[in-house]
């Protein structure tokens, strides 16, 4: 919770606007899975640990871990990622049910998620995501487009 606390602030000082949606966790999940893994089974997802692991949780990123999905990796995620149009953009994150809304977050950075892990950053349509996991530096960060 204090490094979220700290990257909101980071935020507010960058002059994005920022409106916490409590509880939206589990919507916004729900929503980046059925538009960047819809294409897997039920079978697929359990076989990726898509929902569940070892871990108690399973991570929706995992889609790119094992190669299921199209994406760009270290700094070309960053670089994806920084090149996008950011007006109105979900952040949300694999294990916290709290969200939020930036807005005229044209200025947030790849660097602005180094201290997070398993969090997911969208546009307004889904069309884009950007994922810093965990394991950042050995699986991700990652940057996909929903139409590749």
């Amino acid at each position: 919770m204090e490094n979220r606390v700290g990257l909101i602030q980071a935020f507010k000082k960058k002059r994005v606007k920022v409106t916490e949606i409590p509880k939206w966790g589990t919507y916004l999940r729900k929503k980046w899975e059925d538009e960047f893994v819809h294409h897997l089974t039920v079978q697929e997802k359990e076989d990726i640990y898509l929902y569940s692991s070892h871990w108690a949780s399973g991570f929706l990123w995992h889609v790119f871990s094992y190669d299921k999905r199209k994406y760009l990796q270290f700094d070309e995620a960053d670089k994806a990622f920084e090149s996008e149009n950011k007006k109105f953009c979900y952040l949300f994150f694999q294990h916290y049910d709290d969200a939020y809304i930036l807005e005229n977050a044209t200025k947030v950075t790849a660097a602005d998620f180094n201290e997070e892990e398993d969090v997911y950053i969208v546009d307004k349509d889904f069309t884009w995501t950007y994922v810093r996991t965990h394991d950042s530096g050995y699986l991700g960060p990652y940057f996909s487009r929903k139409g590749e």
